[in-house]
């Protein structure tokens, strides 16, 4: 018996990234138990700290794992404000459409960090989100990330409408993410033309 269920936890470990997965469920359970966040666009923590399975070669946080944890951070902001549970009830998918981080400093083993997340913007199509690592050593903001999230089979403005029981005013852009925007948007257009989609469309 013992035998089996070994043969089993072995197979799951060398086929799925089965630690993704646990804590995937933990940060659920975590966001579902804290109180609400009524206010889509307020500022949300979650704390981290660096392990050995963190590490790179040269002993840093790896460069992978900043995403993973924005991946968490984010997932915890859209548990508490309403925004993931109400999208899946209107049969919408949260997408990440794109990401830029910019490292600043890296983040040592047994460091610990806060990821803060907050809504910058929404469009038609997608929110538009900024997460940083800040080390509660010295406050310093170790790296920063954009993110666009794409509400596929439905709008932000829908999801916020049903959210919140109001239409909420978008914020106005700020100066680095209207850059960012339209670079994603330079790039998207350059490869529709190298792949020749734009000729076929016209």
């Amino acid at each position: 018996m013992w035998l089996l269920v070994l043969g089993v936890l072995l197979l799951l470990f060398c086929n799925l990234d089965v630690w993704y997965f646990l804590r995937g469920a933990q940060v659920f359970l975590e966001a579902l138990l804290q109180p609400r966040v009524p206010d889509i666009l307020a500022e949300q923590s979650v704390d981290g700290v660096v392990l050995p399975h963190d590490l790179d070669y040269m002993g840093h946080m790896n460069n992978s794992r900043y995403l993973r944890e924005c991946d968490f951070a984010r997932f915890h902001h859209y548990m508490r404000n309403g925004l993931f549970l109400t999208s899946r009830r209107l049969g919408a998918t949260l997408v990440v459409g794109a990401s830029t981080i910019r490292y600043r400093r890296s983040l040592a083993f047994r460091e610990a960090f806060e990821i803060r997340t907050r809504v910058l913007g929404w469009d038609d199509k997608a929110f538009y989100l900024e997460q940083r690592f800040v080390s509660k050593k010295d406050g310093f903001v170790s790296a920063v990330m954009l993110c666009r999230q794409n509400v596929v089979r439905s709008s932000p403005e829908s999801v916020i409408e049903a959210v919140c029981k109001q239409k909420v005013q978008c914020p106005e852009f700020p100066e680095d993410l209207k850059h960012w925007i339209s670079f994603i948007s330079a790039s998207s257009q350059a490869l529709r033309a190298e792949s020749g989609l734009e000729e076929k469309n016209k």
